[in-house]
């Protein structure tokens, strides 16, 4: 394998909190922006930190002390997100309110559904949609059971000497880097390119600049994809939407759906392999629990994800019109920013949702989004993760960390939330 698995998601990073009403977010005033507006990318180990709790108890949708001139309102409560993001008509998403609309970075507008409001989102989720139907996806199950297989026998001989093996390398990242390959229909020789446009994508240490370079080389490389799928239309997704659509869906349109998928569908599957397997080996009777068949798997995944909930902070929403959400008056032009690590933790869900229990009845979590710009692959990436745990279960029983949690390097500030390495004895 070459090079493309981690250069391409590194882009929404800086731009969440700085906005003027006429320019844009400045991206280079990220850094001076006070720590409770960036408390809610930060975490204690597995969990949000505890004035995220704090603030969602006191007040579900409370203001942020920014210094600037449009309000910038987060909202932590459960309820109160699902309002916001059901709210299509009254928020706009365009990636236009980030940069303004001829600011530093509007050139590097990715298109695809994340930063589109109706009617554009509409329609290119219109062209996504079967794509990800069950139906379609299920041409994908042999190959993710093949890729899961692959990564776990490099593993065994990677740990053969008893040597400590890091899960994120040799299975977090490859899988979801491998099944969106296949999915998109990318060439082989460029698939360890995805790892390193990715990786910087979220990271909001990065900077601006690193974002947008990222944004650059991943919309030239889809550019370059789309071109040939265009003169030789393969099976995967790219092909099947030039085969089903042809010249009504154009070049730009096509590269930016290949980027937005790969931006919602490889880091944050990754961090999810790699964060759940952490939460599993913590405690011997969950790990043992994913062979107990399909419904124990799929009450662990649930709660994985909800306990998990790694997109920690929703794209940006900005009002449209003035409006009240729970009975907080909002004014047409702010920016409203919604935790869903902190809405997927509301108490309001019922007892104890800081604690992590697959035995609960799962609420409707919001790890994967709601409303229209809700992650139109979440479906994928359940079949990625049903597949991969149970997996990793079988094959090494007696696996355990070869470290305490304690010592282990977790992203400081990021929209998703991941672990650099996570070292594990193979046998125990």
């Amino acid at each position: 394998m070459t090079t493309l698995r981690s250069r391409i998601i590194a882009w929404a990073g800086r731009m969440y909190l700085s906005r003027t009403r006429r320019k844009g977010f400045d991206l280079s005033r990220m850094s001076f922006l006070p720590e409770s507006v960036l408390m809610p990318l930060r975490r204690e180990g597995l969990d949000p930190v505890g004035d995220l709790a704090a603030v969602r108890e006191r007040e579900p949708i409370s203001k942020l002390p920014v210094p600037i001139a449009a309000n910038v309102w987060l909202v932590t409560g459960y309820d109160e997100v699902k309002a916001v993001l059901g709210k299509a008509n009254a928020f706009s998403s365009d990636f236009t309110n980030l940069v303004g609309k001829a600011g530093a970075g509007a050139e590097q507008n990715p298109g695809g559904l994340g930063f589109a409001d109706p009617p554009v989102h509409t329609r290119l989720r219109r062209l996504l949609t079967p794509e990800f139907t069950m139906r379609r996806l299920g041409r994908l199950t042999p190959r993710i059971h093949e890729i899961v297989e692959e990564r776990l026998d490099a593993m065994e001989a990677a740990g053969k000497n008893g040597d400590p093996v890091d899960i994120v390398h040799a299975f977090a990242l490859p899988i979801p880097s491998l099944v969106i390959c296949e999915l998109l229909g990318v060439p082989y020789e460029d698939r360890e390119d995805f790892e390193r446009l990715s990786a910087a994508r979220f990271d909001l240490f990065s900077g601006a600049n690193a974002s947008f370079g990222a944004i650059s080389e991943s919309l030239s490389y889809f550019r370059d994809i789309v071109k040939k799928q265009r003169e030789n239309p393969g099976d995967g997704l790219l092909g099947m939407i030039v085969k089903e659509h042809g010249d009504t869906v154009s070049d730009e349109e096509l590269a930016g759906l290949a980027d937005g998928v790969l931006t919602g569908g490889f880091e944050t599957t990754a961090s999810m392999l790699a964060l759940g397997a952490l939460v599993l080996l913590q405690d011997p009777k969950h790990f043992a629990a994913l062979n107990d068949g399909d419904e124990a798997v799929d009450r662990y995944v649930e709660e994985l994800l909800r306990y998990l909930t790694v997109v920690q902070v929703a794209f940006p929403r900005f009002a449209r019109e003035d409006l009240e959400i729970a009975g907080v008056q909002i004014a047409a032009g702010d920016v409203v920013l919604c935790s869903l690590s902190g809405a997927d933790r509301d108490g309001n869900l019922g007892p104890d949702m800081e604690v992590f229990d697959p035995s609960r009845n799962v609420p409707s979590h919001l790890a994967f989004g709601y409303g229209i710009h809700r992650c139109v692959g979440a479906e994928l990436a359940r079949m990625e993760l049903r597949t991969a745990y149970p997996a990793l279960a079988r094959r090494f029983p007696h696996m355990r960390l070869a470290t305490t949690p304690d010592t282990l390097d977790f992203r400081k500030l990021s929209i998703v939330y991941g672990v650099e390495s996570l070292p594990v004895h193979l046998n125990g």
